[in-house]
Formats: C-alpha cells, sequence, structure tokens
C-alpha cells in the first residue's frame, strides 16, 4: 500500500473518539473502535465483517462477476434458533434463486467460518481456517433452501441433486494464530466472488487487515 493510504489508514484508526464514525453507507456504520479491530492480533467484529460484505455484494453488480448475495452475520444464528419463520423475510428484497453464490458468514462461539452455497452449481460448501467439520452447518443451509424455494417460488428443490462438502484443511488457506478468522473469512468470501482459487496464505494476513481497512474506509474493494 502507497505511504498516502497508509497514513490514511493510520490516523482512521489511531487517537480520536472511538465512537467517531469512519465509514457509513448501505445503513451501517463503522466506527473508529470497529475499523480498530482490523488491527494486528484483533478480533474482527460483526461490524467489519458485514460491511466487507456488502463491499462484496456491490461490487458483483458489475458487469463481468458472478451476482452475489451476502446474509449478515446474525443470519445462522437467528436460523438456528428461530428455524425458518424467523429469517423468511431476510429475503423479501433477494430471490436467491436468481444470484450465482451466497454468502453465509457464521459466528461458532469465537470463531468465524463461512459457508458458500453456489446456486449454479448447486453446491454447498463451508470454509474453516481451522480446518473443523461443517457437514451438519451444511446441511442446515440445504434445508433452509429447501423451504426458501417452496416458499417464495412453490418449487420442490431436490436434496439428493445437492453436494454438500465441508473443506478439509488441506484444501483451503488455513490460520496459524488464534485471531485472523475473520480475516480468512472476508478473503475466502472476496476470492470466491470472483470465481477465483483462494491462493493467500496467513503471511497475507498483516497486509489484508491494512487493505480491508482502507476498502471500508473508500467503500469499495481495490
Amino acid at each position: 500500500l502507497f505511504q498516502a493510504m497508509e497514513k490514511e489508514i493510520d490516523d482512521a484508526r489511531g487517537k480520536g473518539k472511538p465512537e467517531d464514525i469512519m465509514s457509513s453507507g448501505f445503513n451501517q456504520k463503522v466506527t473508529r473502535d470497529d475499523l480498530r479491530t482490523l488491527g494486528h492480533g484483533c478480533w474482527l467484529n460483526d461490524k467489519v465483517i458485514n460491511f466487507y460484505l456488502t463491499l462484496v455484494m456491490e461490487r458483483s453488480k458489475k458487469e463481468s462477476y458472478p451476482t452475489v448475495h451476502a446474509f449478515s452475520t446474525f443470519f445462522y444464528l437467528k436460523l438456528c434458533s428461530g428455524g425458518y419463520n424467523a429469517v423468511k423475510r431476510w429475503t423479501r428484497r433477494v430471490d436467491l434463486f436468481k444470484q450465482d453464490i451466497i454468502l453465509i458468514p457464521i459466528n461458532l462461539r469465537a470463531h468465524w467460518t463461512l459457508t458458500v452455497i453456489d446456486i449454479r452449481k448447486k453446491t454447498i460448501r463451508y470454509l474453516d481456517s481451522m480446518g473443523q467439520d461443517g457437514n451438519k452447518i451444511c446441511l442446515t443451509l440445504l434445508k433452509y433452501l429447501q423451504e426458501e424455494s417452496l416458499a417464495k417460488r412453490n418449487v420442490e428443490l431436490v436434496a439428493s441433486q445437492w453436494t454438500c462438502y465441508s473443506m478439509k484443511a488441506h484444501e483451503i488457506p488455513q490460520q496459524t494464530n488464534g485471531n485472523d478468522c475473520g480475516v480468512f473469512l472476508c478473503k475466502f468470501a472476496e476470492y470466491i466472488s470472483r470465481d477465483q482459487p483462494t491462493t493467500f496464505t496467513q503471511s497475507h494476513m498483516p497486509y489484508f487487515r491494512r487493505r480491508m481497512a482502507w476498502e471500508i474506509l473508500h467503500q469499495q474493494l481495490l
């Protein structure tokens, strides 16, 4: 990153009131305190992840990109606690079955992971930078898709036509510390939303943190 960008990032995360709003858009706000979670060794919070995934979604509106819908970090928790009825209104403005890719960030008691639904390929993939198994999560989301399909378009979605797959540790980048899971989630989403293989590693994380701070400040992906 260039000097001017570096200075801007440092200023935004530096001295000042924690509650100062540093970026707002898409009905979301990111404060100085939120941005500080992108600092070295910090855990990303909900606001940073949701804002970043919204930027991924915004970029997908451009030509030549797959169409993407990203749910908020609260979606999966709500689905698990209240079932389909608790989340059925979440898609009143979007037809999931017209998207190419659906991104679902998941918070597992102090660990961030990502589930990716590819409507084109009829796959549900679970990506965990700590290599844990997420088959149960994939099946929960397949059931959700079936209910959504019946409720919104009166079409029965045949489960046997779909593939649920929990990515193994050797297949995707893995973190080597306890605090970068949120950054891994965001970058998994960013790469996959361009139909690119996830070729980054743990060593890219310090750079990705600063780059994400700049992207959130400017409300656009580099």
